[in-house]
């Protein structure tokens, strides 16, 4: 991956007059187009097997509610516990990839949340407190899976050359929906002919299968990021008051927070919104063809992204077209949902708002590998914790507003509210150009 786009990395290093040493180490961190292939195939699997076992909940949620007798609200809590502990280890994981290396962080976390997935429908039947269990479960899967997205952008920014982060993240942007996918048709399946418990073991098997298969395969080596220590920014307080000074830095946190619980609310709640809408509709329809779709979506702007850039197109200007391709245009297919319109239509207009979503891979999830190169990792931990949060409120206020109003159309004018929001900060102050040199005499190494 980094062999014909090397020279325009380097070019960029080159940018500062004081940074030969850095130009040199940082060619040492590059994959090599080999190992990025195998690295981008694993990660995808591994962003797919994520969001499988992120979504076997959301899916599996109506049928548990009818087993446990659960209300809309408590339906709401089961959901919206994820996000608590989410929140919790995001800029922990972030800060060990950018000390350690990313690589051995996803396989940890993987193998744990595998074996977490896989021991959910043991909780749920050990007593009558299934409510308060399945809370522990969801918050203890937000724990280990919090990691991953911080060790992801560490990776990127340590291994991967500027000219082609966007596509890499916009594939793993796509795994993720491909897992949404494979849980929808999986647990369409799986629900009728094997109950809702089938869901849960299948997918922590696989998780499990795939952390043995990176541990065995591909961290035989030294993985470990070389860094030159006299050089290497401390993460103190200081350092983070200078980031959050820098307008482009709170803008783009800001956003991440807006399109992450926008998100994370149609990913927990569409599965029901379609099933009591439309009770007599085909579950596998609405559980597969939004995310069928937004597979190719990612890619596409994934490409758009990155060959705007190769075009000479400012960083900037990018990240901000395809941000408002993923909350703008999105938002005019979410809210007509608002109003009352046939099975087809809905299935229409999420598919079309799902596939744009997949835009924020070339936009605002990119964007800290442009801002801040060296501490990528821990401060996308800080922004994807605070999103995570704010997807924790959204999620649980949608299914109070649901058990209040008895309806959804608040709850997609929500939504439209919250991305136009976060869009018009982005448009406003969010920038490309690195902010993370405080002065300069100081080489930052990525």
């Amino acid at each position: 991956m980094a062999g014909n786009h090397a020279a325009g990395q380097i070019r960029d290093v080159k940018a500062s007059p004081l940074d030969g040493p850095a130009e040199r180490l940082e060619n040492q961190n590059l994959w090599s187009r080999s190992l990025a292939r195998k690295w981008t195939a694993m990660l995808f699997l591994g962003t797919c097997l994520l969001y499988c076992a992120r979504m076997t909940m959301p899916v599996c949620a109506a049928s548990m509610a009818a087993t446990f007798h659960w209300s809309k609200i408590d339906s709401g809590l089961v959901l919206g516990g994820f996000f608590w502990g989410y929140c919790f280890t995001q800029i922990l994981g972030g800060h060990a990839s950018d000390k350690v290396g990313g690589e051995r962080v996803l396989f940890i976390s993987a193998a744990s949340w595998g074996l977490i997935t896989a021991g959910t429908p043991v909780l749920a039947h050990l007593g009558p407190h299934t409510l308060a269990l399945m809370m522990v479960a969801r918050i203890l899967m937000g724990l280990l899976q919090g990691v991953f997205f911080p060790s992801l952008a560490s990776l990127c920014s340590h291994r991967v050359v500027k000219a082609e982060r966007g596509f890499l993240m916009s594939t793993m942007h796509s795994g993720s929906h491909f897992g949404t996918l494979l849980a929808g048709g999986m647990g369409s399946m799986m629900l009728d002919r094997y109950g809702w418990e089938s869901m849960f073991y299948c997918t922590g098997f696989l998780a499990g299968l795939w952390a043995v298969t990176v541990r065995y395969c591909l961290l035989r080596g030294d993985v470990t990021v070389k860094k030159m220590e006299n050089l290497q920014p401390s993460l103190s307080r200081k350092h983070w008051l200078y980031l959050f000074k820098k307008p482009p830095v709170w803008a783009m946190v800001l956003t991440h927070m807006c399109t992450s619980s926008t998100s994370y609310t149609l990913l927990s709640w569409l599965p029901m919104y379609f099933k009591e809408s439309f009770p007599h509709a085909t579950p596998w329809v609405y559980n597969v063809v939004p995310w069928l779709t937004a597979i190719p979506s990612a890619l596409c702007g994934g490409f758009v992204s990155d060959f705007l850039i190769t075009k000479g197109y400012g960083v900037a200007s990018v990240r901000k077209i395809m941000q408002f391709g993923a909350m703008g245009l999105s938002s005019m297919f979410i809210l007509p949902l608002s109003g009352a319109v046939p099975f087809t239509s809905a299935v229409v207009l999420i598919s079309a708002a799902v596939g744009l979503t997949t835009f924020t891979g070339g936009g605002v999830s990119v964007n800290v590998q442009d801002l801040t190169p060296s501490c990528a990792g821990a401060l996308y931990g800080f922004m994807n914790m605070m999103g995570a949060f704010m997807g924790l409120v959204l999620v649980s206020f949608s299914g109070y507003l649901i058990e209040v109003t008895l309806s959804w159309s608040i709850v997609f004018s929500l939504i439209t509210l919250v991305n136009v929001t976060g869009l018009g900060i982005f448009l406003i102050f969010g920038d490309a150009k690195r902010v993370d040199l405080q002065d300069k005499s100081q080489i930052i190494v990525v």
